[in-house]
């Protein structure tokens, strides 16, 4: 594809005459151009400046908002109006103060979205497992920031992390938050870019502290001995499976599972949930229960409404009298939403570049990018204690003769000359005589300058070690070792998310939410299928069909039967009876190939009912052939709706027969030359391959086709014992004068 494009070439205007540069003209530009000039900066923008986080844990937008709170002096002043903070937060965020708000409610503690909220508020700001509990307006609440965003500011500004202008160049914004704990992997991060997503799960941040400490001292570290799991703010229980932690350890992907905490309250009859996965809300499970209770798939549930009020999450679900609690809480974590998994995408940004890392490589990216913050400060302390020793000297030098400095003050005629004739009087530098000319009258006694000069040998021992420091590696992550178990000490708490494990899980089979009752099945060779209740077949009897069709197999089975249809495209779909609907007779029914998605001209052949996948099938071919297949053979484990090479593509098929498991039949075949053979089953024997060829069973003619295959009852054979044969092939006999043997249609 091309696009068109607007030419340089000028041209005359209609209206002044004059001629307009880049006007009118156009001509083609390929597709690709276009989009690396225009949608890549924007999908760029996107991945590096608004939806992945980084090291520090935080998106732009976060740390837009926290750092303006911060500059607002709300880590230790009093609560503020959210729409102050909103408003102050525009000077960086100038992208609506709607969608500033909408951060802010996330980072409260108010919301409950975190497991560490950053900001302390007062009002309502709604709740994160709750789709309908909306937050009041930002004119109403109030915030200020959480005690723990000290340690997302400590140091900075000791030039611990770069800063940078704001959109409008009228103030400074930091490129990162120089956090003494990994603040990435203890809340949960969520971000969809342009061709790229991230999902970080949040983990304890006592159990985060503890790895870092063990990554640090040991590379080789058990992350999974330290870090046992996720531990979301919304508590619930989290399913051990230890192959899997350990696969999102290492590859920074993966899915964990989640269930909910329930009671059972034995005096009102019902089911109390207190705790949910963090991925769902409350009304996506109670509508899902609803429509479960709809479809009949939960019959033991009467009623089901929630209770979420000013105590916390609640909802109760109502039992039917006799119901096991526990089985039919099982049923709801198979059914709903009560039980869901959350998946990991630990995808954050490096040095401006998105990388899914696993839990050891955050830890290693984020001690680097600690121990240069932890490097910057200790420079910037290093340079602050040499500049005051400097000044120190400059005054000890001062105290040998304080009157001479009076002295050389006095009696200097002009101000601008003050400093320079210190400098020469006492043989110090420019800094320390501006620093000496600056003291007050006051502090020229022995006293103060004693004092100050006692300093000296303190601040050389500091530079010292500061310098020592600075040059060992190993000495700057003792001190981030330091700060981490500060951190775990000081805001650590314990696991909200429990561990289940798989001896806690009793497993259900899923063909217990199907309800079973008996049904007729009818299927027309237009492929119509019916599934009539017996109820309504005895009401009414007489079936609908289109014009020229007409039934050709009905079966009593029951709901839960599984159905296989076989295709005229060596194809057969399975599917369940209770797939389909039920309906009356005097409707045509659900047309197969639509329902089970048939490709271009593929028929319907036959429609065979099995409920454990137990006897065989028998396929009668044209051309004389019958092969016998096991009906496990069609049997999966996994739920597969459709199965190539169901039958042998050599012959023309006559008809697919059910053998029932421990029985042998008496087989009909019948030729359009109106020849007929009756054969017992057991002399066909049966093969494990579907799309066998089968024996010879009929001798043909030149040709002649088989064109009917049935089974007979025993009256049946006995009528047409003639026909019997001991072995195949056999010609068998003349069948002109049998009646009720209508040729059947080849496919």
């Amino acid at each position: 594809m091309a696009r068109r494009k607007q030419s340089d070439k000028p041209k005359k205007s209609a209206i002044s005459g004059a001629y307009i540069a880049g006007a009118g003209i156009v001509e083609e530009e390929k597709i690709t151009e276009t989009l690396e000039k225009n949608y890549m900066p924007y999908a760029m923008s996107v991945i590096i400046s608004r939806a992945l986080p980084e090291i520090d844990g935080f998106k732009p937008s976060h740390r837009k908002l926290l750092y303006t709170m911060y500059k607002m002096n709300l880590l230790s002043g009093g609560l503020t109006k959210s729409a102050n903070v909103v408003g102050q937060t525009m000077r960086l965020n100038p992208h609506g103060d709607s969608a500033i708000y909408d951060t802010m409610v996330r980072l409260a503690r108010g919301n409950e979205a975190l497991l560490h909220p950053f900001v302390q508020s007062k009002g309502n700001f709604g709740k994160f497992y709750s789709r309908d509990m909306a937050y009041a307006a930002s004119r109403y609440t109030e915030v200020k920031l959480e005690p723990i965003c000290n340690e997302l500011f400590r140091d900075i500004d000791k030039d611990t992390v770069d800063f940078v202008p704001n959109y409008d160049n009228t103030m400074q914004e930091p490129t990162l938050f120089p956090t003494t704990f990994p603040t990435i992997l203890v809340n949960a991060n969520v971000g969809i870019a342009v061709s790229m997503a991230s999902s970080v799960c949040p983990f304890n941040l006592a159990e985060v502290c503890e790895t870092a400490i063990g990554v640090i001292r040991d590379p080789k570290h058990d992350i999974l001995s330290t870090l046992k799991g996720p531990d979301f703010p919304g508590g619930g229980f989290l399913f051990y499976e230890e192959d899997e932690l350990r696969k999102i350890y290492e590859t920074g992907r993966g899915s964990v599972r989640v269930r909910s905490k329930w009671t059972y309250n034995k005096e009102d009859n019902c089911l109390e949930v207190t705790e949910i996965p963090y991925s769902t809300t409350i009304e996506a499970i109670v509508d899902k229960i609803v429509d479960c209770i709809k479809q009949g798939k939960l019959r033991e549930v009467s009623y089901v409404r929630d209770e979420t009020d000013i105590d916390g999450l609640k909802i109760a679900i109502d039992l039917k009298r006799g119901s096991d609690p526990q089985k039919v809480m099982q049923k709801l974590f198979r059914l709903t939403p009560l039980q869901d998994s959350y998946s990991c995408n630990f995808n954050i940004l490096v040095g401006g570049t998105p990388k899914v890392m696993g839990i050891r490589e955050i830890l290693e990216e984020w001690t680097a990018f600690r121990m240069e913050c932890v490097r910057r400060r200790l420079c910037f302390d290093l340079q602050k204690k040499k500049e005051k020793l400097h000044l120190l000297l400059g005054l000890e030098k001062i105290l040998l003769d304080i009157d001479k400095a009076i002295r050389i003050v006095r009696e200097t005629e002009e101000e601008a000359d003050v400093v320079p004739n210190l400098m020469i009087g006492f043989g110090i530098d420019e800094i320390q005589a501006e620093y000496v000319a600056e003291i007050k009258l006051r502090h020229l006694n022995r006293e103060y300058i004693l004092k100050r000069t006692q300093e000296t040998d303190q601040l050389k021992a500091d530079i010292a070690e500061l310098e020592e420091t600075l040059k060992d590696p190993k000495k700057i992550k003792r001190i981030i070792i330091t700060e981490l178990k500060e951190t775990a000490k000081k805001y650590g708490q314990p696991r909200k998310t429990l561990f289940y494990y798989a001896s806690d899980v009793e497993e259900e089979s899923a063909e217990d939410d199907i309800p079973d009752y008996p049904v007729h099945l009818f299927l027309s060779r237009g492929g119509y299928f019916k599934k009539i209740l017996p109820a309504s077949l005895r009401m009414n009897s007489e079936q609908k069909l289109k014009e020229e069709d007409e039934i050709c197999c009905h079966l009593e089975s029951t709901n839960r039967t599984e159905l296989l249809f076989f295709t005229n495209q060596q194809q057969v779909y399975k599917t369940k009876v209770s797939e389909f609907g039920e309906c009356k007779a005097s409707v045509l029914g659900d047309y197969v190939p639509a329902k089970l998605g048939f490709a271009d001209g593929e028929a319907v052949v036959q429609m065979i009912a099995t409920t454990d996948y137990s006897g065989d099938l028998l396929f009668a071919f044209a051309g004389g052939k019958a092969a016998r297949v096991p009906l496990s053979a069609y049997a999966t484990k996994t739920n597969r709706k459709k199965l190539q090479k169901a039958y042998s593509a050599k012959s023309p098929l006559v008809q697919v027969l059910q053998i029932p498991a421990g029985t042998e039949q008496n087989l009909f075949f019948r030729t359009d030359g109106n020849r007929a053979v009756l054969a017992d089953s057991s002399l066909i024997a049966s093969k494990a391959t579907r799309d066998t060829q089968g024996v010879q069973v009929v001798t043909l003619k030149a040709k002649h086709l088989v064109c009917e295959a049935r089974i007979l009852d025993e009256e049946e054979a006995a009528a047409l014992k003639k026909y019997r044969v001991k072995t195949i092939p056999a010609a068998g006999g003349m069948a002109k004068d049998l009646p009720g043997t209508g040729q059947m249609k080849l496919v």
